[in-house]
């Protein structure tokens, strides 16, 4: 009989991934992983069939936990550009918080180890920045250009902004104004 999953281990497992990846790559083997999360390898392939199974399941749990962070108290009745700001703020926060896991989220969004299920699946965690996006952009000049194209043009924004308030954190509010009027003037 097997043994039951522990939701401790699952999660040390997770956090054992970001951490491995973040500092070696995505070729991390497994064995490295599930050393740091103090589990044996056999273990880790209770949790998840393979190793490709493991990166689809960080890259929907990072990404459903950046947007949840993003979108934690949004003004609800604020107009767009307030709603807009609130979402930029609190996705820069958690990024520059967070360095192993944008490293992390950045290596997945590319490698070909995620399946486009895992990225739709991702992307309905992030679909309250979808909605003020679109609300936003409305009668913009990218009202009609696909919704796609803005998400990656805001978010490759967002990344270069991070940079910035990473490398130079004595001005990192003002990046992140900067960045935000550039992301308004996009949109609106």
């Amino acid at each position: 009989m097997p043994r039951p999953r522990s939701d401790d281990k699952r999660a040390a497992i997770m956090t054992a991934a970001t951490q491995i990846i973040a500092a070696q790559g995505l070729s991390a083997p497994t064995a490295a992983i599930a050393r740091e999360a103090g589990v044996s390898n056999g273990s880790l392939f209770t949790y998840f069939s393979t190793k490709a199974d493991l990166l689809n399941q960080l890259f929907l749990e990072l990404k459903t936990e950046m947007g949840h962070a993003a979108s934690a108290g949004l003004p609800a009745d604020a107009e767009p550009r307030d709603q807009l700001e609130h979402l930029w703020k609190r996705w820069l926060d958690w990024a520059t918080a967070n360095p192993d896991k944008r490293r992390v989220l950045a290596l997945l969004g590319v490698s070909d180890e995620v399946t486009p299920t895992t990225h739709t699946a991702a992307g309905r965690s992030m679909s309250g920045l979808a909605a003020v996006l679109e609300w936003s952009r409305a009668e913009g000049p990218m009202a009609d250009e696909p919704l796609s194209f803005v998400l990656g043009l805001s978010n490759a924004l967002a990344e270069t902004t991070i940079d910035f308030m990473i490398r130079e954190p004595e001005h990192a509010p003002a990046h992140s104004a900067a960045g935000f009027s550039a992301l308004w003037r996009l949109l609106a």
